[in-house]
């Protein structure tokens, strides 16, 4: 991959956009090594969990590659937009779990991607914004219905039409991110120290919580349907019986079912 570095450690995926001249903006090449390798780490058994960053010490991700935006007709707009939708979302429906360590600059398409991973954390010195509004157009990866859901229908109309820069604290403090870290050394042994917890989980359970809470916003889908029929296939685990046993037992449990 000429944009991704992908390490692997102790069932620990983490990929880091690396393009850090460009304060790794989106291109569409980036966004097509994205795709692919999301796609090749869904059949990858040893990978339990994904940790996504951006390269270098200011930005995360600084939104798309205007070069490329500029560049756009209605047509190849609508084009562009739906694959970077189809990507988005299948990483927020990836059945492990995704967690953004947001380094810097997370601005746009940046945010966006952000949004689409199912934890994120951040370190002091991180900034988001939309600030599509300044170019003449909208959030178009998933921004203006992900931000919405995190943080509440008025205060993401606010942060799209006035384009503000917001901090990680205020990030915090309105629930786009989970939680803010003094360094960015703090942040990557956080989400590593995260990442490791949740890979010592149950696999089954943890893809079904995360379809179960997906399907909280998906209008063709009724959440509260989803979890009912994703704990009844829970009982039909090993993991499940497991894991009640060890808890009659007063013991830690051991799940062997990587499924």
């Amino acid at each position: 991959m000429k944009n991704l570095i992908l390490t692997i450690q102790e069932g620990i995926a983490t990929i880091t956009i690396n393009r850090e001249k460009k304060l790794n903006a989106l291109n569409f090449e980036t966004l097509a090594e994205l795709k692919q390798v999301f796609e090749d780490l869904s059949t990858q058994r040893e990978v339990s969990v994904i940790i996504l960053t951006g390269q270098g010490e200011k930005s995360f991700v600084a939104g798309a590659d205007i070069n490329e935006i500029h560049t756009l007709d209605k047509e190849k707009a609508e084009e562009v937009v739906t694959n970077a939708h189809h990507i988005f979302n299948a990483i927020e429906q990836f059945p492990k779990p995704v967690i953004a360590a947001v380094n810097g600059f997370a601005l746009g398409g940046g945010c966006e991607l952000a949004m689409a991973c199912h934890m994120r954390f951040a370190s002091e010195n991180a900034q988001f914004a939309q600030p599509e509004i300044n170019l003449g157009i909208i959030p178009g990866y998933g921004g203006t219905q992900r931000l919405t859901h995190l943080v509440g229908k008025g205060k993401a109309i606010e942060l799209m039409l006035s384009a503000d820069y917001i901090s990680a604290q205020e990030a915090k403090r309105i629930g786009l991110v989970n939680d803010v870290l003094e360094s960015q050394e703090e942040l990557y042994a956080h989400c590593r120290k995260l990442a490791k917890k949740l890979s010592e989980k149950p696999k089954i359970a943890t893809k079904l919580i995360i379809d179960a809470v997906n399907a909280h916003y998906q209008f063709d889908k009724d959440g509260f349907a989803q979890e009912i029929k994703n704990f009844a296939e829970c009982c039909s685990t090993d993991d499940f019986k497991e894991g009640t046993q060890a808890f009659m037992e007063k013991r830690k449990a051991n799940f062997k079912n990587n499924s």
